[in-house]
């Protein structure tokens, strides 16, 4: 067996052929997959660099070798990660010939795809399982699919990076093959003549584990110490710091090698290690990364930290899920362990962080840019307050609100809509429901421990509340369900169900918790009702998380759509022009229909009142591209708050959408 670090261009060029056993799974690669894989090659071909970029282990057996013919190799494992590469070229290829670059779509042809002296099977680089090799001949020889293919997952795959490509600047296709064959580095596993290849496949895919970043570097690092002194600093650091982050440890040394001021990519760890560690005594690098890492397990448990004010906001950062903030939050904790910041101004960055977080999760920022901006932040701060003497903290906040901070108008405006239930949103929630209430300062400390998230208009409406909400029932309940407005904290949520509002009233006014004193004052729990309460904790909710901002900062500036008009719409990088707002949602639904098709079907479940395969179903309809009705007999804020419901729906940021209006 032999093994190594090779560039995927190594792998692919040449008289090669890769036959996937039988024992092989199909091609089972998703959207999940190839996004992380684009976006992977954007951000290199972003930062103009040649950084390698570890994209994982290939292990092939030699089959047969001719010193004129094609070399073959049984395709041990890897192969969704080859196939998936291939097919991205295929589309390359196909769309430089569509711009007349004849000659580049030959190229690609020739030198990656094909091998283009052979003919019969050997024609091909790649013989996948027969189940997915029909398909897969297609994409190379450039034939049409029919429509019933079109959920195959190669064909799905090669759609997917058309769309991609199509937005790309065709005169940068050159490098963005460069970027493909020479910065993606495999681990490249050659097994010899007496390895059985299925038992080497087994181990692999069901009894063993896949080498991790961590353990690239755990034998890098241990090569570079003598022999006499391994062991000791294996049980006095490694051991340690592999047993108490487990799975978490390549996440960890990601972001403590960011935490250096480079945004270090998760496929890039090990390759930035190696560079960093270069310049420093091995052992005394280890000593560091473990101090670090104690740090680290504080963060994903914040139990073990014995402040307890400090406990309690890194377990409300905790409950933020996002973990890009961690870099910085090393430096800061570290600072604050050296004496070089107090306990309040530690806490005082999380309050900070919390805020950025908080405002634009609920204005719908997109989270990409999360990781470029906390990976820098610490040196930028830091080197503003050396060069103008002023304090970290102020610095801190001059420099995030230029960070597509929100302002209070667009918080207050959003805060009242936003989708505040449901998957990674419902601890978000949580913490929001629990901060207004701590914001009454009441006397008593409250537990939050026993108490849930209640919906006091239900998930699942009887015809009590269909009758209570009156005529438009659906719309109600299907923009305002999961808002602000609609959800408390009690105790008691199995007893309150769907139960009708005079019955949860009444528990409610049992309640001990001052944002359950509201339902005391009302007397029904209709539209109107749900968006007053939504307005008085909006209220609440910005002296909570204030704007730290500069007030004359002019940042990006939302309004909102009452009364105005719709000029275009920018949906996935391409503009539309509009002229009415159900123009705008008709293109959306569209848009989404064709380019997210899983997620159009989800939509078709969750709003039914919306949207309906029966035209009598709805009131007043538009049909879309495939024969889908929409109700468009909405006013411009509903059209507008269900297209913010699609966005959260299909986790699609307000960057991937935007409407431009007439002034």
């Amino acid at each position: 067996m032999q093994a190594g670090e090779t560039i995927l261009r190594d792998i692919i060029q040449g008289e090669k052929q890769y036959i996937i056993p039988l024992f092989q799974r199909p091609y089972s690669w998703g959207k999940p997959q190839w996004e992380q894989l684009w976006n992977d090659i954007i951000e290199l071909w972003e930062s103009d660099s040649n950084s390698p970029h570890f994209f994982g282990s290939i292990v092939t057996m030699q089959i047969e070798s001719s010193p004129e013919g094609v070399s073959k190799f049984l395709l041990i494992d890897g192969q969704q990660r080859l196939t998936t590469i291939l097919i991205l070229l295929c589309t390359l290829r196909d769309q430089a010939e569509i711009n007349n670059n004849k000659n580049l779509g030959k190229e690609i042809n020739d030198k990656y795809l094909i091998n283009a002296y052979e003919e019969g099977e050997n024609l091909y680089k790649l013989l996948p399982t027969q189940i997915d090799r029909h398909f897969f001949y297609q994409i190379i020889n450039q034939n049409k699919f029919e429509d019933k293919q079109s959920k195959q997952g190669i064909y799905e795959c090669y759609q997917f990076f058309i769309r991609k490509i199509k937005r790309f600047p065709d005169n940068d296709y050159k490098k963005l093959i460069s970027i493909i064959g020479g910065c993606l580095i495999v681990i490249s596993i050659v097994l010899g003549k007496d390895d059985n290849p299925y038992l080497v496949f087994e181990s692999l895919n069901a009894k063993g584990q896949p080498l991790t970043q961590a353990d690239l570097i755990r034998n890098y690092l241990f090569m570079g110490i003598q022999g006499n002194k391994q062991d000791k600093i294996y049980e006095q650091y490694w051991l340690p710091m592999q047993n108490l982050l487990q799975d978490n440890l390549t996440d960890f040394m990601r972001h403590y090698l960011t935490k250096k001021g480079k945004d270090v990519k998760i496929n890039q760890v090990y390759f930035e290690l190696k560079e960093q560690a270069i310049k420093d005594n091995v052992s005394d690098y280890l000593k560091d990364i473990y101090k670090f890492a104690n740090y680290y397990a504080i963060f994903l448990n914040p139990e073990r930290e014995n402040n307890l004010q400090v406990r309690k906001y890194l377990n409300r950062i905790k409950s933020l899920d996002i973990k890009t903030v961690y870099p910085f939050l090393l430096n800061c904790y570290d600072d604050w362990q050296q004496n070089k910041l107090t306990e309040i101004d530690f806490i005082d960055i999380c309050k900070i962080i919390e805020n950025f977080i908080i405002r634009r999760f609920v204005c719908n920022v997109q989270t990409r840019g999360l990781n470029r901006i906390f990976a820098l932040l610490y040196s930028q701060v830091s080197k503003n307050i050396d060069l103008e003497n002023i304090k970290f903290l102020e610095e801190l906040k001059r420099h995030l609100q230029t960070q597509d901070y929100p302002q209070d108008d667009e918080f207050s405006e959003n805060i009242k809509k936003v989708k505040l239930y449901g998957s990674n949103r419902t601890e978000k929630a949580r913490l929001i429901l629990e901060s207004i209430e701590e914001f009454f300062g009441h006397k008593e400390i409250v537990s939050f421990e026993n108490l849930t998230i209640e919906h006091i208009m239900p998930q699942k409406l009887n015809e009590w509340w269909k009758n209570h909400l009156g005529e438009d029932y659906e719309i109600t309940h299907d923009l305002l369900l999961h808002s602000l407005g609609n959800l408390t904290l009690t105790a008691y949520n199995s007893e309150l169900s769907n139960d009708t509002f005079t019955n949860k009233q009444r528990e409610l006014n049992n309640s001990h918790l001052e944002v359950n004193k509201y339902f005391q004052n009302v007397d029904s729990w209709r539209r109107e009702n749900i968006e007053n309460r939504g307005e008085e904790l909006a209220n609440i909710a910005l002296e909570i998380w204030h704007y730290f901002g500069d007030k004359n900062y002019k940042g990006k500036v939302r309004k909102g759509v009452t009364g105005s008009i719709p000029k275009s719409l920018n949906f996935f990088e391409e503009e539309y022009s509009v002229k009415t707002w159900r123009d705008v949602l008709e293109i959306t639904l569209n848009t989404i229909a064709e380019v997210e098709t899983e997620k159009f079907e989800e939509l078709l479940l969750t709003f039914p009142r919306f949207l309906s395969k029966n035209k009598g179903d709805l009131r007043s309809t538009r049909q879309l591209k495939n024969g889908i009705f929409v109700e468009v007999s909405l006013s411009a804020q509903d059209i507008y708050s269900f297209c913010q419901k699609i966005l959260e729906n299909g986790d699609l940021s307000r960057e991937d959408w935007q409407i431009n209006l007439e002034d």
